[in-house]
């Protein structure tokens, strides 16, 4: 049948379509069925219609949407193709486009449902506006199915130059246009059906099935699979206040609801209906977590109220639950706490639920080495045996055990081990590792916090803008791939070992390298720092970004300024490495000049570096340190050396000094000065003409550096033990572990946080993340570690009594008293004083030589002395027991 189809426009007759098959804007429609309609087309294919606009009332009365109204000249006018089916079937109604049209009629006005008879013709294409979207009138005119639109659409086509928009609903605004909603979590249809209403009013879309073209769903709740779909796709999740809250701007001009700034009002937040109760963390972490809550529209109640819905636990120190959690109550890891802030919805509990740990194995090793036989020699044994195991443990090494000789070839994976390692081998190995860790800390930068913060498209839009991101990590990826490269050239060299090889031309090679890529970055690392905690402060998104990453093991809990300032460190550390390296390479080795110059170009660099960074209180506070401790070593002064904590203890071993004497231990960033309270202080230090300084109350034992502790030992609370802690060191040029065991004698610090803080600093030494592993929990029979009597009278007269053993014994021994000193001693009393008295200006000689006639007449001193001072100490450990009875 030949196609007699014509085209006819869509209004209010019943010979037209069904309006309700166009969506707001007739979106399908194609551009290229977009034209205006001209003379020639209108009388070949378009019955003579005529458009016009009807006001009615109050809006016939502005003098404002009269003027706009006579800018507007041309209308969208919907037509349709009517196409004649086969006999026997109805005819097929297609939309086919929407079109422009002129206003060739002058706008009239209407003031009752009355004269719409008289308007209501399908020769005209009517379009009514009207100022309320509420009243009677507009009501009927709905129910006829006219045309409607309100002033802000009028005034806005006005404005842009626009033909005034078709819309198959009544239209008020455009306040929504392109928006498509759908709705989760409404029980009341009426509720609803006024949501849905509104949203048609401002030109929104709504879809009852949630799909990828869904830019917004309003919820009602935190719950339904609509929920977790939108959360999943990032989709903006609205509280129906945000509806509410667009129409009473309905009458603004350019207002978008879509904007961030309205938006973000009315979004719901990630912990709506949600009552938060949280398990294992410091008093700081609570209070931080629940004010957090809080701000992110939660509750909190204390842990083990009924009314909770989730129990947010620290994984890392709760191992079992205080109580039995009922089926209701989500029992979450603290990831799900800051994910659910980082998305800005909440997260699915589902894959964040909190599993009891399974007892942990690493530490078996320490546990089940308990010494209980009273054989001293098996003791030491044991004893030798559980330093050699956790030796064996802490070693983590990525070079293997010596290869076998039938392995000829070498590759990365089998590095040969010297049949006797060098100092210089071993100061090399060290070099290479702590390369390697520096080289994972930087990968671990960039690809777990700088690449996730640059990706487009983030859930919940951008977490930091660009600029943020440039200034907190700066060259960062430079300093990267710069470091790299020497860690590959360390590797070759490490896998291929000779004595003749050349480490020094290495880092000589990247000089330039590294004087380009460090300034940038060192040099505004302050203004880094001041942007992370800025920002931390004022955008939670970003907060709980940080504390999620912080809590993954890459990171080894450390937070993101803490690992920024590793590249701040490196350069001084490899300075101090290559000097150590120079130290044990022989003067016939070509190697030796080179590490000279390699030092002096590091040098050179950070001195370019921290020419105006020096730190001049930290300087004073090594400077006092110095002056506190006598011979303390000149190189412990550096600009890039920090001092972290001071802590008072005794020793509870042989080593660094003898058992019960007063040991200070000064934790500076990168080593450990070790010192002990000296038993008579004479005379001031004289620092210039006119000024005088109190006398050094200490002696230095010993400077260490930080990367020689291997492990750090928190000894268990006995009734024998309390309060302390003990370092498995060793030296790069030795062979066996010594172990250094103290008691804090200060309850200033507690003793976890001195621990922590002690393995941090190691860690960042060594380029290790994970500071945890440095330290075990160890039993004190284990390592023959006790504080019994370490304060009791009794113990306190026996250490008195061998301090003053080894005073007399050095004061009598040939080979270390000064020849003068022994003259004198050993010279007869009367030959000193006859016939002559001293000279009047030396009163201290006759002191001095009545004492020392003294004790020439004395022939044991020590059988004689020591006995008495014992009875003097017994004599009072008696009197002060008589008085406790």
């Amino acid at each position: 049948m030949a196609d007699n189809s014509v085209l006819t426009s869509t209004t209010g007759g019943t010979s037209l379509v069904d309006s309700s098959i166009f969506d707001s804007k007739v979106t399908e429609t194609s551009k290229e069925n977009l034209f205006i309609g001209s003379a020639s087309y209108a009388e070949e294919e378009m019955p003579q219609i005529e458009t016009r606009v009807v006001m009615v009332q109050e809006a016939g009365k502005q003098e404002e949407l009269i003027k706009a109204l006579k800018t507007i000249k041309i209308m969208e006018v919907p037509v349709i193709k009517i196409r004649e089916s086969c006999p026997g079937k109805s005819d097929e109604k297609l939309i086919k486009s929407v079109i422009n049209m002129e206003i060739k009629v002058p706008c009239i006005k209407m003031d009752s449902m009355e004269e719409f008879e008289s308007l209501d013709s399908p020769e005209f294409e009517n379009v009514f506006i009207v100022t309320d979207f509420q009243d009677s009138v507009f009501n009927d005119l709905h129910k006829s199915d006219c045309r409607i639109i309100g002033p802000p659409v009028v005034l806005g086509c006005a404005q842009k130059g626009e033909p005034l928009p078709f819309s198959c609903r009544p239209l008020y605004c455009t306040s929504m246009m392109n928006l498509v909603l759908c709705f989760t979590g409404f029980r009341k249809k009426e509720e609803l059906v006024t949501l849905v209403t509104l949203v048609h009013h401002m030109g929104g879309v709504i879809r009852k099935d949630f799909n990828s073209k869904v830019t917004h769903l309003v919820a009602n709740c935190t719950q339904g699979e609509k929920f977790r779909v939108a959360v999943s796709l990032g989709t903006p999740i609205m509280k129906p206040d945000w509806i509410y809250k667009a129409w009473e701007r309905r009458n603004e001009q350019d207002f978008c609801a879509a904007v961030d700034d309205f938006r973000n009002e009315f979004k719901v937040p990630p912990f709506q209906d949600c009552i938060l109760s949280f398990l294992g963390f410091s008093d700081e972490e609570k209070t931080n977590m629940e004010e957090m809550t809080e701000m992110q529209g939660g509750n909190y109640l204390p842990v083990g109220d009924e009314r909770c819905t989730h129990l947010i636990v620290e994984e890392n120190v709760v191992k079992e639950l205080p109580f039995e959690p009922s089926k209701k109550l989500y029992v979450v890891k603290q990831e799900w706490f800051w994910g659910s802030i980082q998305m800005d919805a909440r997260a699915g509990e589902t894959m964040y639920l909190y599993e009891k740990a399974n007892t942990p194995e690493l530490k078996k090793s320490v546990s089940m080495l308990s010494l209980h036989t009273p054989n001293s020699n098996r003791k030491r044994r044991r004893l030798k045996e559980s330093l050699a195991q956790l030796s064996k443990e802490t070693d983590v090494s990525p070079f293997p055990p010596q290869t076998p000789k039938s392995c000829n070839k070498s590759s990365k994976n089998s590095t040969p081990v010297p049949s006797k390692q060098s100092a210089r081998w071993q100061v090399a190995k060290e070099l290479y590792q702590t390369e390697s860790n520096y080289v994972n800390i930087l990968a671990t930068i960039i690809q777990l916090f700088q690449v996730p913060l640059e990706e487009e498209g983030q859930r919940g839009g951008p977490i930091l803008a660009p600029e943020e991101i440039k200034t907190i990590f700066g060259s960062i990826p430079d300093i990267f791939d710069v470091h790299t490269k020497i860690k590959e050239d360390l590797e070759d060299l490490i896998v291929n070992w000779d004595e003749s090889k050349s480490i020094g031309d290495i880092f000589l090679k990247y000089s330039k390298d590294l004087v380009k890529t460090y300034p940038p970055f060192v040099n505004f690392f302050e203004m880094s720092k001041e942007t992370i905690i800025k920002c931390e402060k004022q955008k939670p998104r970003f907060h709980a970004f940080l504390k999620i990453n912080q809590a993954k093991p890459e990171c080894g809990r450390q937070s993101l300024v803490e690992l920024l300032i590793r590249p701040v460190q490196r350069l001084p550390s490899v300075a101090l490495l290559l000097n150590d390296l120079k130290k044990h390479t022989a003067d016939e080795n070509p190697d030796k000049s080179t590490l000279e110059k390699a030092i002096g170009s590091l040098k050179e660099v950070m001195t370019h570096i921290n020419e105006d960074k020096r730190k001049t209180e930290a300087q004073k506070q090594i400077f006092d340190v110095v002056y506190e401790v006598d011979g303390c070593p000149a190189n412990l002064l550096s600009s890039h050396r920090s001092l972290v904590q001071r802590v008072e203890t005794v020793s509870l071993g042989e080593h660094p000094c003898d058992r019960g004497e007063q040991v200070t231990l000064f934790l500076f960033n990168d080593c450990l000065e070790i010192a002990r309270k000296r038993h008579k202080v004479i005379g001031t230090f004289r620092s210039s003409p006119g000024h005088t300084r109190p006398p050094a109350s200490l002696k230095h034992i010993h400077l260490m550096p930080l990367s020689q502790i291997k492990k750090v030992l928190d000894i268990r609370e006995t009734e024998d033990c309390h309060n302390a802690f003990a370092l498995l060191v060793r030296p790069p040029t030795e062979q066996a572990n010594v172990l250094l065991s103290f008691q804090m004698t200060s309850d200033e610090l507690p003793k976890d946080n001195w621990l922590k803080m002690l393995c941090r600093h190691v860690a960042n030494t060594i380029c290790k993340a994970d500071a945890e592993n440095l330290m075990y929990t160890a039993d004190p029979e284990s390592f023959e570690v006790n504080t019994k009597d370490m304060d009791s009278t009794l113990s306190r007269a026996s250490r008195a009594i061998k301090k003053t053993s080894k005073k007399v014994t050095r004061a009598f021994s040939f080979s270390k008293t000064p020849k003068r000193a022994l003259r004198l001693a050993l010279m007869p009393s009367h030959n000193s004083m006859e016939g002559r008295s001293p000279p009047s200006n030396d009163k201290h000689a006759v002191s001095r030589l009545s004492s020392t006639s003294s004790l020439a007449g004395i022939p044991s001193p020590s059988l004689v002395s020591l006995p008495s001072f014992f009875e003097r100490r017994s004599h009072t450990l008696s009197r002060s027991t008589t008085h406790l009875i």
